[in-house]
């Protein structure tokens, strides 16, 4: 994985009033906006405390993010004074790329050659829906089509595409997440973010919240459904690098109602995990005998899940006392294993890799 170094523009570029957005609580940042000397000294310390600063010789990419505005909605001159801030940078081949984040109406293809110019090797889309509905509601100010078009235009480059999704928006359903999840992986990105919709003061979404006109998804729904995303995803070989929203003392303080949880992939995971294994033990369980169980050293929390929830649930199926866990550090993270009756190993495979710590 690329070590990144992040450069927060909270809400910069965005003229658009989405009914979720409070952006400063949620990024947890409200001072005043960065400056080219600013991001200079950020690359510079991250380089320095990472031991990979000027003239040390360093392992694996590195790549500058700006996270928390839409950055092609910047003015021109303003996106070229922090693009240009970091020429050096790649210059020397201390940093090797540069990513962002925008919204789809703000990318066309003249945008991209821009981008491409500058030597942007990842950009992310707050796409949010696929359903026009859904985003009329939620007052994001695209369209689907949008989404078509940026995605056409970045795809006539190299550069890394990824996709943001919400779950729990205005006037959405079970059968319209699915239906978007199918349309996102139709584009083929690369990977894909899941947020759930968080009511947080100071948004309109707190204002129809607190009179009745909208309901948060509860956070059971919003696992339940985040895991479905990820299965599918995983099937059609995009990555999920993330999901929930980073924890922060200003988010916490903001926050009205909704799916809400420090760990919400960790609870994903663990539910993905508690499906698997189920599903393995429904192939090969027999009341007369004991099944063990094999995943790596580090997954022992995931497979128990929080409070050892999995286990209770296994438990309660009567199954947890016919198992014998073991763990065996060089087998394959985010996998089950089982030995079957004939001693043949059995194997579920479950990716929850989670790039990005530190995502807004």
């Amino acid at each position: 994985m690329p070590l990144i170094i992040p450069i927060f523009i909270p809400h910069e570029g965005c003229g658009q009033s989405c009914v979720f957005c409070n952006q400063r609580n949620i990024s947890g940042f409200a001072g005043k906006p960065v400056t080219a000397d600013d991001v200079r000294k950020t690359v510079e310390i991250w380089l320095q405390r990472s031991g990979k600063g000027k003239g040390k010789e360093r392992q694996g990419k590195i790549q500058v993010a700006f996270y928390g505005g839409s950055f092609t909605g910047l003015p021109r001159q303003r996106q070229e004074e922090l693009l240009t801030a970091l020429a050096s940078f790649i210059e020397q081949g201390r940093v090797d790329s540069l990513r962002l984040s925008t919204r789809p109406d703000y990318i066309d293809r003249e945008v991209v050659d821009f981008l491409d110019k500058h030597q942007v090797g990842t950009v992310e889309l707050g796409v949010q829906s696929m359903d026009n509905r859904v985003l009329a509601a939620a007052r994001r100010g695209h369209t689907c089509e949008d989404v078509e078009r940026a995605v056409t235009a970045l795809r006539c480059t190299d550069m890394e595409l990824g996709i943001q999704l919400m779950l729990g928006l205005p006037y959405d359903s079970r059968k319209r997440m699915m239906d978007t999840v199918r349309d996102v992986i139709a584009l083929r990105p690369d990977f894909v973010r899941i947020y759930p919709v968080l009511v947080v003061r100071n948004s309109e979404l707190a204002n129809l919240y607190e009179h009745r006109d909208y309901t948060p998804l509860s956070l059971n729904m919003a696992v339940l459904q985040a895991a479905w995303m990820k299965k599918e995803f995983d099937r059609a070989n995009i990555r999920v690098v993330r999901m929930g929203l980073q924890a922060g003392d200003q988010l916490t303080a903001s926050l009205v109602a909704g799916p809400w949880h420090p760990a919400f992939g960790e609870l994903v995971s663990s539910r993905l995990m508690l499906q698997r294994t189920r599903k393995l033990l429904a192939a090969g369980f027999r009341t007369d005998n004991r099944i063990t169980l094999s995943i790596n050293d580090r997954d022992q929390s995931i497979f128990r899940g929080m409070q050892s929830k999995n286990i209770k649930r296994l438990d309660q199926l009567g199954l947890w006392h016919h198992l014998v866990l073991t763990t065996d550090k060089e087998q394959s993270r985010h996998t089950v294993l089982m030995l079957s009756t004939f001693g043949l190993p059995t194997f579920a495979l479950f990716f929850v890799k989670e790039a990005l710590p530190l995502l807004l």
